[in-house]
């Protein structure tokens, strides 16, 4: 397995299309491996307000640590961001998502996780979300942005908050071994890649 200290954010055209910034802020819930490294990275964004770890995809009566653990609850650790759509647009959170939050091509986990809980998977929070979203998956696929085919599913269901002590747990530790080794190289290859998107 290749040291996550070489992470390097992939090059990836800006989407073509986007969703109209409206006044208020909008709603993105994604998946794309471990909720932590997810956090910490969408928390580097201007224009980003509030990140929430969680789970999406299941019910509520299993959106719990030990039980989506088990990989039978159809659940994928997920995060919830809030943001003002006249600073930053979904359509470059997808962009930050697909080049640096975790790898696309990845099937049913990310490293060093595997498992369909980490599987990558968008969840539209409205049609308009939902057409943005397979747009740029077609043009990305399109374009051969990847060495492998994107693995990214669109699927539907409510988000629930994980427990408190996986809230921004980057933050809290940051000498946490898996902290170290997988999600300070990926909040370093953002910051890198997307200066004009750093707060």
């Amino acid at each position: 397995m290749a040291p996550a200290a070489a992470e390097k954010a992939v090059i990836i055209p800006a989407a073509r299309v986007d969703v109209p910034a409206t006044p208020g802020l909008q709603t993105a819930v994604l998946a794309g491996g471990c909720f932590w490294g997810m956090e910490a990275v969408f928390e580097q964004v201007r224009g980003v307000r509030t990140v929430t770890a969680g789970y999406a995809g299941g019910t509520a009566a299993t959106a719990r640590y030990d039980t989506v653990s088990t990989e039978t609850t159809r659940h994928a650790e997920a995060i919830r961001i809030t943001f003002d759509p006249r600073q930053v647009s979904y359509a470059t959170l997808l962009r930050v998502y697909f080049s640096v939050a975790h790898d696309p091509t990845q099937v049913d986990g990310q490293r060093p996780d595997s498992g369909p809980s980490y599987r990558s998977a968008i969840f539209p929070q409205s049609p308009e979300q939902a057409r943005v979203a397979r747009a740029y998956i077609a043009q990305l696929s399109g374009a051969r942005a990847f060495p492998r085919p994107i693995a990214t599913r669109m699927e539907s269901g409510g988000f629930y908050p994980a427990e408190a002590y996986h809230q921004n747990f980057f933050d809290r530790h940051p000498d946490h071994p898996y902290i170290v080794m997988w999600d300070k190289p990926k909040v370093a290859a953002f910051r890198a890649a997307f200066p004009t998107l750093r707060r």
